[in-house]
């Protein structure tokens, strides 16, 4: 079973549940918000690859936003083991170095450090109209 991370599951059962995988609190702890702004009906925040695979067992996301540096792991790993689990997930990828993770766009977006709220969030929207 996943540690609680930075923050609860929130919201319902039923809705848009995300999977916000990212080692930093404040960014996992702003991209919460953004998300629950932008419709995501419930959240659950890990840090490491191993919580975030345990955290899709027991709760299949309908959306993930994966950090690519973990503490412990790494979150394309953790995405692809999800995604072999639990079939496609939409997912976004939020790291430093977004010009040097090419391979990464093939899974989902990819965007940069600091955060740009407003292109997750509009990405956010797209994939979940889709």
């Amino acid at each position: 079973m996943p540690s609680a991370g930075y923050g609860p599951v929130k919201g319902g059962s039923d809705m848009v549940h995300v999977l916000i995988i990212e080692d930093d609190p404040l960014i996992a702890m702003n991209l919460q918000l953004l998300l629950e702004e932008n419709g995501a009906t419930s959240t659950m925040i890990v840090a490491t690859q191993d919580e975030a695979i345990d955290a899709a067992r027991l709760r299949r996301p309908a959306f993930i936003t994966a950090d690519v540096g973990l503490a412990t792991g790494t979150g394309p790993a953790a995405v692809a083991a999800i995604h072999r689990a639990h079939g496609w997930i939409p997912v976004i990828f939020i790291t430093v170095q977004p010009d040097a993770e090419d391979r990464l766009a093939r899974t989902g977006e990819v965007f940069g450090k600091p955060v740009n709220e407003r292109a997750i969030a509009n990405a956010f929207k797209t994939k979940m109209a889709a």
